[in-house]
Protein backbone atom coordinates (compact mmCIF):
# COMPACT_ATOMS: atom_id res chain seq x y z
CA UNK A 1 0.00 0.00 0.00
CA UNK A 2 2.00 3.17 -1.33
CA UNK A 3 0.29 6.61 -0.30
CA UNK A 4 1.30 9.66 -2.30
CA UNK A 5 2.66 12.40 -0.24
CA UNK A 6 1.53 11.38 3.21
CA UNK A 7 3.61 12.52 5.73
CA UNK A 8 5.40 10.53 8.66
CA UNK A 9 3.35 12.14 10.89
CA UNK A 10 -0.31 11.73 9.37
CA UNK A 11 -0.97 8.82 11.67
CA UNK A 12 -2.73 8.75 14.88
CA UNK A 13 0.28 6.50 15.78
CA UNK A 14 3.28 8.50 15.38
CA UNK A 15 1.49 11.55 17.26
CA UNK A 16 -0.93 12.83 14.82
CA UNK A 17 -3.20 14.83 17.43
CA UNK A 18 -6.50 14.74 15.51
CA UNK A 19 -5.99 10.88 15.60
CA UNK A 20 -8.30 10.36 12.63
CA UNK A 21 -6.24 6.95 11.97
CA UNK A 22 -8.18 4.38 13.53
CA UNK A 23 -7.14 1.11 11.26
CA UNK A 24 -3.61 2.49 10.31
CA UNK A 25 -2.88 2.73 14.67
CA UNK A 26 -5.03 -0.87 15.10
CA UNK A 27 -2.91 -1.94 11.64
CA UNK A 28 0.10 -0.90 13.74
CA UNK A 29 -1.03 -2.56 17.16
CA UNK A 30 -0.93 -5.48 15.40
CA UNK A 31 1.92 -5.64 13.39
CA UNK A 32 5.16 -3.71 13.21
CA UNK A 33 6.23 -0.10 12.84
CA UNK A 34 9.11 1.23 11.40
CA UNK A 35 9.86 4.92 13.02
CA UNK A 36 13.31 5.09 10.66
CA UNK A 37 11.80 3.80 7.06
CA UNK A 38 13.06 5.52 4.05
CA UNK A 39 11.99 6.52 0.95
CA UNK A 40 14.75 6.89 -2.14
CA UNK A 41 13.67 10.33 -3.28
CA UNK A 42 11.28 13.07 -2.13
CA UNK A 43 9.01 13.16 -5.08
CA UNK A 44 6.86 10.96 -6.47
CA UNK A 45 8.39 8.88 -9.83
CA UNK A 46 11.64 8.07 -8.79
CA UNK A 47 10.68 6.45 -5.48
CA UNK A 48 7.96 4.38 -7.26
CA UNK A 49 10.78 3.27 -9.92
CA UNK A 50 13.08 2.65 -6.60
CA UNK A 51 10.30 0.47 -4.90
CA UNK A 52 9.56 -2.06 -7.76
CA UNK A 53 13.07 -2.32 -8.96
CA UNK A 54 14.93 -2.46 -5.38
CA UNK A 55 17.35 0.41 -6.90
CA UNK A 56 18.36 3.96 -6.45
CA UNK A 57 16.70 6.30 -9.22
CA UNK A 58 20.41 7.01 -10.06
CA UNK A 59 20.82 3.77 -10.88
CA UNK A 60 17.65 2.79 -12.78
CA UNK A 61 17.49 6.03 -14.57
CA UNK A 62 14.49 7.85 -12.59
CA UNK A 63 16.66 10.95 -12.61
CA UNK A 64 17.74 14.08 -14.82
CA UNK A 65 21.67 15.53 -15.86
CA UNK A 66 19.41 18.39 -16.96
CA UNK A 67 20.53 20.30 -13.99
CA UNK A 68 22.47 19.88 -11.17
CA UNK A 69 20.45 17.94 -7.58
CA UNK A 70 17.20 18.65 -9.55
CA UNK A 71 13.78 16.86 -8.47
CA UNK A 72 12.45 14.88 -12.00
CA UNK A 73 9.47 13.01 -12.23
CA UNK A 74 6.88 12.17 -15.38
CA UNK A 75 4.90 14.91 -16.43
CA UNK A 76 2.58 14.40 -19.53
CA UNK A 77 5.34 15.69 -21.50
CA UNK A 78 8.15 13.51 -20.26
CA UNK A 79 9.26 11.65 -23.49
CA UNK A 80 10.87 8.63 -21.72
CA UNK A 81 9.84 6.16 -18.42
CA UNK A 82 11.00 3.25 -17.15
CA UNK A 83 14.10 1.44 -18.66
CA UNK A 84 13.37 -2.04 -20.61
CA UNK A 85 16.69 -2.83 -18.68
CA UNK A 86 15.33 -2.45 -15.72
CA UNK A 87 13.47 -6.46 -13.88
CA UNK A 88 10.50 -5.02 -11.76
CA UNK A 89 9.06 -7.25 -9.12
CA UNK A 90 5.90 -8.33 -11.04
CA UNK A 91 8.09 -9.87 -13.65
CA UNK A 92 10.31 -11.49 -11.48
CA UNK A 93 7.41 -13.00 -9.35
CA UNK A 94 5.50 -14.13 -12.04
CA UNK A 95 7.67 -17.44 -11.88
CA UNK A 96 6.42 -18.37 -8.97
CA UNK A 97 2.63 -17.75 -10.72
CA UNK A 98 2.08 -14.58 -9.05
CA UNK A 99 -0.82 -13.00 -10.58
CA UNK A 100 -0.31 -8.92 -10.07
CA UNK A 101 -2.08 -5.97 -9.98
CA UNK A 102 -1.55 -2.09 -9.68
CA UNK A 103 -4.66 -0.03 -8.36
CA UNK A 104 -4.36 3.91 -8.50
CA UNK A 105 -1.26 6.19 -10.00
CA UNK A 106 1.55 4.42 -11.82
CA UNK A 107 4.14 7.43 -12.56
CA UNK A 108 6.50 5.49 -14.79
CA UNK A 109 5.65 6.85 -17.83
CA UNK A 110 2.43 6.68 -19.98
CA UNK A 111 3.92 6.11 -23.37
CA UNK A 112 2.52 2.14 -24.28
CA UNK A 113 5.73 0.86 -24.00
CA UNK A 114 6.15 1.87 -20.18
CA UNK A 115 2.72 1.14 -19.14
CA UNK A 116 1.95 -1.38 -16.45
CA UNK A 117 0.91 -4.31 -18.52
CA UNK A 118 4.22 -4.17 -20.39
CA UNK A 119 6.15 -4.40 -17.52
CA UNK A 120 4.98 -7.57 -15.56
CA UNK A 121 1.58 -6.29 -14.45
CA UNK A 122 -1.52 -8.22 -15.54
CA UNK A 123 -4.09 -5.84 -14.27
CA UNK A 124 -4.42 -2.21 -13.72
CA UNK A 125 -7.15 -0.22 -12.82
CA UNK A 126 -6.04 3.61 -12.12
CA UNK A 127 -4.11 6.40 -14.25
CA UNK A 128 -0.27 7.19 -15.42
CA UNK A 129 0.18 10.72 -13.93
CA UNK A 130 -0.71 12.88 -11.07
CA UNK A 131 -4.50 13.79 -10.85
CA UNK A 132 -4.05 17.74 -12.50
CA UNK A 133 -6.24 19.73 -14.43
CA UNK A 134 -8.96 20.36 -15.56
CA UNK A 135 -7.25 21.45 -18.59
CA UNK A 136 -8.07 22.39 -22.16
CA UNK A 137 -8.18 19.81 -24.34
CA UNK A 138 -7.09 21.93 -27.27
CA UNK A 139 -3.71 22.71 -25.41
CA UNK A 140 -2.83 19.66 -23.13
CA UNK A 141 -5.39 17.07 -22.60
CA UNK A 142 -6.71 15.75 -18.82
CA UNK A 143 -5.44 12.46 -17.87
CA UNK A 144 -6.75 9.21 -19.04
CA UNK A 145 -8.15 6.79 -16.27
CA UNK A 146 -7.11 2.80 -17.40
CA UNK A 147 -9.07 -0.59 -17.03
CA UNK A 148 -5.86 -2.70 -18.18
CA UNK A 149 -4.45 -1.56 -21.48
CA UNK A 150 -7.07 0.53 -22.65
CA UNK A 151 -8.54 3.90 -21.52
CA UNK A 152 -12.55 4.40 -19.69
CA UNK A 153 -12.25 7.67 -19.83
CA UNK A 154 -10.21 10.81 -18.38
CA UNK A 155 -9.69 12.76 -14.79
CA UNK A 156 -12.47 15.59 -14.66
CA UNK A 157 -14.73 14.01 -17.80
CA UNK A 158 -16.04 10.69 -16.80
CA UNK A 159 -13.90 10.62 -13.94
CA UNK A 160 -15.23 13.55 -11.35
CA UNK A 161 -12.73 15.56 -9.74
CA UNK A 162 -14.63 18.46 -7.96
CA UNK A 163 -11.84 21.14 -7.38
CA UNK A 164 -14.07 23.54 -5.79
CA UNK A 165 -15.67 21.52 -3.08
CA UNK A 166 -12.89 18.42 -3.17
CA UNK A 167 -15.07 15.58 -4.05
CA UNK A 168 -14.53 12.43 -6.23
CA UNK A 169 -15.19 8.95 -6.03
CA UNK A 170 -11.96 7.61 -6.69
CA UNK A 171 -10.46 6.37 -3.57
CA UNK A 172 -13.52 4.55 -3.35
CA UNK A 173 -13.35 2.80 -7.10
CA UNK A 174 -9.97 2.19 -5.96
CA UNK A 175 -11.08 0.17 -2.96
CA UNK A 176 -13.43 -2.06 -4.87
CA UNK A 177 -10.99 -2.40 -7.07
CA UNK A 178 -8.80 -3.49 -4.76
CA UNK A 179 -11.30 -5.68 -2.97
CA UNK A 180 -12.25 -7.39 -6.34
CA UNK A 181 -8.50 -8.50 -7.25
CA UNK A 182 -7.74 -9.72 -3.69
CA UNK A 183 -11.35 -12.28 -3.81
CA UNK A 184 -10.96 -13.33 -7.41
CA UNK A 185 -7.19 -14.81 -6.60
CA UNK A 186 -8.72 -15.87 -3.46
CA UNK A 187 -11.30 -17.72 -5.28
CA UNK A 188 -8.96 -18.72 -7.38
CA UNK A 189 -6.72 -20.27 -5.36
CA UNK A 190 -4.12 -18.07 -7.05
CA UNK A 191 -1.10 -16.45 -5.04
CA UNK A 192 -1.40 -12.85 -5.62
CA UNK A 193 0.64 -9.46 -5.56
CA UNK A 194 -1.57 -6.42 -5.05
CA UNK A 195 0.33 -2.96 -5.61
CA UNK A 196 -2.55 -0.24 -4.46
CA UNK A 197 -1.55 3.21 -4.68
CA UNK A 198 -4.37 5.62 -4.01
CA UNK A 199 -3.40 9.42 -4.51
CA UNK A 200 -6.10 11.06 -2.67
CA UNK A 201 -3.32 12.88 -0.30
CA UNK A 202 -1.65 14.32 -3.50
CA UNK A 203 -2.84 18.01 -4.52
CA UNK A 204 -5.52 18.65 -5.26
CA UNK A 205 -6.49 16.66 -2.71
CA UNK A 206 -9.78 14.96 -2.52
CA UNK A 207 -12.41 12.22 -0.74
CA UNK A 208 -15.50 10.97 -1.37
CA UNK A 209 -18.76 12.57 -0.05
CA UNK A 210 -18.94 10.53 3.39
CA UNK A 211 -15.64 11.93 4.16
CA UNK A 212 -15.84 15.29 2.98
CA UNK A 213 -15.90 17.92 6.21
CA UNK A 214 -15.48 15.19 8.75
CA UNK A 215 -11.62 16.14 9.87
CA UNK A 216 -10.29 18.62 11.99
CA UNK A 217 -7.37 18.72 9.27
CA UNK A 218 -9.41 20.19 7.16
CA UNK A 219 -9.56 18.94 3.19
CA UNK A 220 -6.35 16.25 3.62
CA UNK A 221 -7.50 15.23 6.72
CA UNK A 222 -10.92 14.34 4.99
CA UNK A 223 -8.97 12.18 2.45
CA UNK A 224 -6.45 10.75 5.51
CA UNK A 225 -9.46 9.68 6.78
CA UNK A 226 -10.83 7.78 3.69
CA UNK A 227 -7.57 6.13 2.88
CA UNK A 228 -7.56 4.80 6.47
CA UNK A 229 -10.96 3.63 6.37
CA UNK A 230 -10.04 1.52 3.26
CA UNK A 231 -7.23 -0.16 4.29
CA UNK A 232 -9.07 -1.15 7.59
CA UNK A 233 -11.34 -2.56 5.11
CA UNK A 234 -8.63 -4.46 3.06
CA UNK A 235 -7.71 -5.91 5.98
CA UNK A 236 -10.97 -6.88 7.18
CA UNK A 237 -11.35 -8.84 3.88
CA UNK A 238 -8.38 -10.64 4.09
CA UNK A 239 -9.77 -11.78 7.62
CA UNK A 240 -13.31 -12.41 5.88
CA UNK A 241 -11.39 -14.54 3.07
CA UNK A 242 -9.61 -16.49 5.73
CA UNK A 243 -6.37 -15.44 4.14
CA UNK A 244 -4.91 -13.14 6.86
CA UNK A 245 -2.12 -15.67 7.95
CA UNK A 246 -0.85 -16.03 4.27
CA UNK A 247 -0.56 -12.82 3.48
CA UNK A 248 1.70 -9.88 3.86
CA UNK A 249 0.85 -6.57 3.95
CA UNK A 250 3.04 -3.43 4.26
CA UNK A 251 1.78 0.21 4.28
CA UNK A 252 4.13 3.30 3.48
CA UNK A 253 3.95 6.60 1.51
CA UNK A 254 5.92 7.91 -1.91
CA UNK A 255 7.81 10.76 -0.24
CA UNK A 256 7.29 13.15 2.82
CA UNK A 257 4.20 15.37 3.26
CA UNK A 258 4.05 18.34 0.69
CA UNK A 259 4.44 21.76 2.99
CA UNK A 260 4.98 24.15 -0.42
CA UNK A 261 3.30 27.22 0.16
CA UNK A 262 2.30 29.38 -2.81
CA UNK A 263 0.75 31.66 -4.71
CA UNK A 264 -1.93 28.84 -6.96
CA UNK A 265 -2.26 25.37 -6.72
CA UNK A 266 -2.00 25.09 -10.24
CA UNK A 267 1.34 26.94 -10.86
CA UNK A 268 3.54 25.77 -14.01
CA UNK A 269 6.57 25.93 -14.82
CA UNK A 270 7.25 26.12 -18.80
CA UNK A 271 3.94 23.78 -19.38
CA UNK A 272 5.36 21.49 -17.07
CA UNK A 273 3.26 21.45 -13.91
CA UNK A 274 5.34 20.07 -11.11
CA UNK A 275 4.46 17.15 -8.81
CA UNK A 276 4.30 19.61 -5.53
CA UNK A 277 1.58 22.11 -7.31
CA UNK A 278 2.79 24.86 -4.54
CA UNK A 279 -1.05 25.20 -2.77
CA UNK A 280 -2.45 26.67 0.71
CA UNK A 281 -1.23 25.14 3.91
CA UNK A 282 -4.45 24.51 5.20
CA UNK A 283 -4.24 21.26 3.30
CA UNK A 284 -1.18 19.87 3.68
CA UNK A 285 0.01 16.26 5.61
CA UNK A 286 2.63 16.52 8.53
CA UNK A 287 5.75 15.15 8.55
CA UNK A 288 6.01 15.42 12.30
CA UNK A 289 9.31 17.26 14.11
CA UNK A 290 11.19 16.44 10.93
CA UNK A 291 12.42 19.69 9.32
CA UNK A 292 10.76 20.09 6.14
CA UNK A 293 9.10 17.97 3.53
CA UNK A 294 8.24 16.73 -0.27
CA UNK A 295 11.25 17.53 -2.91
CA UNK A 296 14.02 18.29 -0.05
CA UNK A 297 16.35 15.65 1.35
CA UNK A 298 16.09 16.80 4.27
CA UNK A 299 14.69 13.97 6.97
CA UNK A 300 10.75 15.73 6.32
CA UNK A 301 10.69 14.55 2.50
CA UNK A 302 12.36 11.39 3.15
CA UNK A 303 11.23 9.86 6.26
CA UNK A 304 7.88 7.80 6.15
CA UNK A 305 5.16 6.39 7.74
CA UNK A 306 5.88 2.30 7.79
CA UNK A 307 3.74 -0.62 8.86
CA UNK A 308 4.46 -4.36 8.15
CA UNK A 309 1.28 -6.50 9.29
CA UNK A 310 1.30 -10.39 8.69
CA UNK A 311 -0.83 -12.12 11.65
CA UNK A 312 0.80 -15.66 12.91
CA UNK A 313 4.35 -14.64 11.92
CA UNK A 314 4.81 -10.57 12.70
CA UNK A 315 4.64 -10.35 16.33
CA UNK A 316 1.84 -7.61 17.55
CA UNK A 317 2.91 -4.46 18.93
CA UNK A 318 6.46 -4.44 17.90
CA UNK A 319 8.42 -1.00 17.27
CA UNK A 320 11.54 -1.85 15.36
CA UNK A 321 13.95 1.17 14.76
CA UNK A 322 16.01 -0.48 11.89
CA UNK A 323 16.91 1.80 9.23
CA UNK A 324 14.90 0.84 6.43
CA UNK A 325 14.41 1.58 2.98
CA UNK A 326 11.56 1.47 0.27
CA UNK A 327 13.84 -0.30 -2.09
CA UNK A 328 13.56 -3.29 0.87
CA UNK A 329 10.67 -3.80 -0.07
CA UNK A 330 11.63 -5.74 -3.71
CA UNK A 331 14.26 -8.02 -2.01
CA UNK A 332 11.91 -8.68 0.34
CA UNK A 333 9.23 -9.62 -1.59
CA UNK A 334 10.70 -12.11 -3.23
CA UNK A 335 12.11 -13.76 -0.23
CA UNK A 336 8.59 -14.42 0.91
CA UNK A 337 7.69 -15.70 -2.43
CA UNK A 338 10.67 -18.05 -2.23
CA UNK A 339 12.41 -16.31 -5.42
CA UNK A 340 16.40 -14.67 -5.27
CA UNK A 341 16.64 -11.45 -6.75
CA UNK A 342 18.40 -10.80 -9.67
CA UNK A 343 22.06 -11.07 -9.31
CA UNK A 344 23.08 -9.16 -12.86
CA UNK A 345 22.95 -5.91 -11.09
CA UNK A 346 23.64 -3.93 -8.17
CA UNK A 347 20.63 -4.14 -5.97
CA UNK A 348 20.24 -1.33 -3.23
CA UNK A 349 17.46 -2.76 -1.09
CA UNK A 350 17.88 -5.39 1.78
CA UNK A 351 15.62 -8.40 2.83
CA UNK A 352 13.92 -7.71 5.88
CA UNK A 353 12.59 -10.98 6.52
CA UNK A 354 15.01 -11.53 9.84
CA UNK A 355 13.59 -8.34 11.32
CA UNK A 356 9.87 -8.94 10.32
CA UNK A 357 10.31 -12.24 11.49
CA UNK A 358 12.24 -11.39 14.86
CA UNK A 359 15.23 -14.12 13.53
CA UNK A 360 19.20 -13.53 14.27
CA UNK A 361 20.37 -11.08 12.14
CA UNK A 362 23.26 -8.85 11.43
CA UNK A 363 21.88 -5.65 9.32
CA UNK A 364 24.16 -3.61 11.06
CA UNK A 365 24.53 -0.07 10.51
CA UNK A 366 23.54 -0.07 7.03
CA UNK A 367 23.57 3.59 5.52
CA UNK A 368 20.47 5.75 3.98
CA UNK A 369 21.74 7.74 1.14
CA UNK A 370 19.75 10.83 0.13
CA UNK A 371 19.69 11.58 -3.36
CA UNK A 372 18.38 14.57 -4.81
CA UNK A 373 18.43 13.85 -8.80
CA UNK A 374 22.12 13.05 -9.90
CA UNK A 375 23.45 14.61 -6.05
CA UNK A 376 24.52 12.44 -3.04
CA UNK A 377 22.67 14.85 -0.74
CA UNK A 378 23.29 13.40 2.64
CA UNK A 379 23.93 10.03 4.38
CA UNK A 380 22.81 8.57 7.52
CA UNK A 381 24.51 5.68 9.10
CA UNK A 382 23.18 4.84 12.66
CA UNK A 383 21.77 8.69 14.86
CA UNK A 384 24.22 10.54 12.16
CA UNK A 385 23.09 12.42 9.64
CA UNK A 386 26.25 13.84 7.39
CA UNK A 387 24.90 16.54 4.89
CA UNK A 388 27.16 16.56 2.00
CA UNK A 389 25.03 19.45 -0.28
CA UNK A 390 22.28 21.75 1.17
CA UNK A 391 19.76 22.95 -0.77
CA UNK A 392 15.61 24.03 -0.43
CA UNK A 393 14.71 25.86 -3.33
CA UNK A 394 16.14 28.48 -5.42
CA UNK A 395 16.01 31.83 -4.44
CA UNK A 396 13.97 32.97 -7.34
CA UNK A 397 11.52 30.39 -6.60
CA UNK A 398 11.43 31.36 -3.16
CA UNK A 399 10.75 34.92 -3.81
CA UNK A 400 7.64 33.78 -5.90
CA UNK A 401 6.06 32.81 -2.81
CA UNK A 402 7.00 28.73 -3.12
CA UNK A 403 8.69 27.79 -0.04
CA UNK A 404 9.51 23.79 0.97
CA UNK A 405 10.04 24.60 4.86
CA UNK A 406 7.91 27.81 5.62
CA UNK A 407 7.94 28.26 9.27
CA UNK A 408 10.98 25.91 9.52
CA UNK A 409 13.84 27.79 8.17
CA UNK A 410 17.33 26.44 9.65
CA UNK A 411 20.48 29.33 8.91
CA UNK A 412 22.99 27.41 7.12
CA UNK A 413 21.03 24.21 6.39
CA UNK A 414 17.96 24.91 4.41
CA UNK A 415 19.93 27.19 2.13
CA UNK A 416 17.97 28.60 -1.16
CA UNK A 417 21.34 28.13 -2.99
CA UNK A 418 23.11 24.71 -3.55
CA UNK A 419 25.73 24.47 -1.00
CA UNK A 420 28.50 21.63 -0.77
CA UNK A 421 29.76 20.95 2.29
CA UNK A 422 32.06 18.09 0.85
CA UNK A 423 34.87 19.19 3.00
CA UNK A 424 33.11 19.63 5.78
CA UNK A 425 30.06 18.32 6.08
CA UNK A 426 26.79 19.43 8.11
CA UNK A 427 26.21 16.48 11.07
CA UNK A 428 23.20 15.90 12.98
CA UNK A 429 22.63 13.69 15.54
CA UNK A 430 18.60 12.35 15.33
CA UNK A 431 17.94 10.90 17.90
CA UNK A 432 18.72 14.09 19.77
CA UNK A 433 18.14 16.45 16.79
CA UNK A 434 15.33 14.75 14.72
CA UNK A 435 14.47 18.26 13.04
CA UNK A 436 17.99 18.68 11.86
CA UNK A 437 18.62 22.42 13.69
CA UNK A 438 21.59 21.92 15.72
CA UNK A 439 24.43 21.26 13.82
CA UNK A 440 27.00 19.86 15.85
CA UNK A 441 30.47 21.13 16.08
CA UNK A 442 32.85 20.29 13.65
CA UNK A 443 35.78 20.99 16.81
CA UNK A 444 34.21 18.58 18.73
CA UNK A 445 35.55 14.61 19.33
CA UNK A 446 32.21 13.64 18.48
CA UNK A 447 32.30 14.73 14.82
CA UNK A 448 36.28 14.02 14.21
CA UNK A 449 35.20 10.87 15.35
CA UNK A 450 31.20 10.52 13.35
CA UNK A 451 33.09 11.31 10.34
CA UNK A 452 35.82 9.15 9.79
CA UNK A 453 33.43 6.40 10.19
CA UNK A 454 30.90 7.99 7.72
CA UNK A 455 33.22 9.37 5.03
CA UNK A 456 34.72 5.65 3.60
CA UNK A 457 31.35 4.72 3.37
CA UNK A 458 30.42 7.44 1.09
CA UNK A 459 33.91 7.30 -0.62
CA UNK A 460 32.77 3.57 -1.53
CA UNK A 461 29.51 4.12 -2.67
CA UNK A 462 30.69 7.00 -4.93
CA UNK A 463 33.53 5.20 -6.28
CA UNK A 464 31.50 1.85 -6.92
CA UNK A 465 28.24 3.53 -8.63
CA UNK A 466 27.52 3.07 -12.15
CA UNK A 467 24.85 5.38 -12.98
CA UNK A 468 21.48 4.24 -15.08
CA UNK A 469 20.78 6.23 -18.56
CA UNK A 470 18.67 9.07 -17.75
CA UNK A 471 15.75 8.75 -18.47
CA UNK A 472 14.04 12.29 -17.35
CA UNK A 473 16.16 14.90 -19.70
CA UNK A 474 13.58 15.14 -22.86
CA UNK A 475 10.21 16.69 -23.72
CA UNK A 476 7.68 16.98 -26.14
CA UNK A 477 4.01 17.94 -26.34
CA UNK A 478 4.00 15.27 -29.00
CA UNK A 479 3.70 12.42 -26.75
CA UNK A 480 1.40 13.65 -24.16
CA UNK A 481 -2.16 11.78 -23.30
CA UNK A 482 -3.71 12.82 -26.61
CA UNK A 483 -4.93 9.59 -28.36
CA UNK A 484 -4.19 6.65 -25.78
CA UNK A 485 -5.35 3.42 -26.41
CA UNK A 486 -8.98 2.80 -26.46
CA UNK A 487 -9.65 6.62 -27.05
CA UNK A 488 -11.37 5.52 -30.64
CA UNK A 489 -13.97 3.33 -28.83
CA UNK A 490 -15.23 6.21 -26.48
CA UNK A 491 -14.54 8.95 -29.05
CA UNK A 492 -12.11 10.35 -27.03
CA UNK A 493 -8.85 11.04 -29.49
CA UNK A 494 -7.85 14.64 -29.58
CA UNK A 495 -5.08 15.48 -32.13
CA UNK A 496 -1.17 15.08 -31.88
CA UNK A 497 0.75 18.31 -32.45
CA UNK A 498 3.42 18.23 -34.08
CA UNK A 499 6.82 16.69 -32.39
CA UNK A 500 9.32 19.35 -31.02
CA UNK A 501 11.22 17.66 -28.50
CA UNK A 502 13.16 19.92 -25.84
CA UNK A 503 15.18 19.53 -23.22
CA UNK A 504 13.01 19.26 -19.74
CA UNK A 505 12.90 22.29 -17.29
CA UNK A 506 13.27 21.30 -13.54
CA UNK A 507 13.30 24.37 -11.46
CA UNK A 508 13.56 22.02 -8.14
Amino acid sequence: MLMDDMGWGDLGVLGQPSKETPNLDAMAAQGMLFPNFYTANPLCSPSRAALLTGRLPVRNGFYTTNGHARNAYTPQEIVGGISKDEMLLPQIMKKKGYVSKIVGKWHLGHRPQYLPLKNGFDEWFGAPDCHFGPYNSSIRPNIPVYNNSEMLGRYYEEFKIDRKTGESNLTRMYLLEGVDFIRRQTEAQRPFFLYWAPDATHAPVYASKPFLGKSQRGRYGDAVMELDYSVGHILLWLKRLGIENDTFVFFTSDNGAALMSGPNEGKHYKLIPTCTQSFSLRVTGSNGPFLCGKETTFEGGMREPAIAWWPGHIKAGTVNFQLASVMDLFPTSLALAGLSPPDDRALDGLDLTPVLLNHPHKQGNRPIFYYRGNELMAVRIGQYKAHYWTWSNSLEEFNKGINFCPGEEVPGVTTHDQKEHTLQPILFHLGRDPGEKFPISVSSHEYQKVLSSISPVVEQHKSTLVPGVPQLNMCDMAVMNWAPTGCEKLGKCLNVPKSQPWKCDWPH
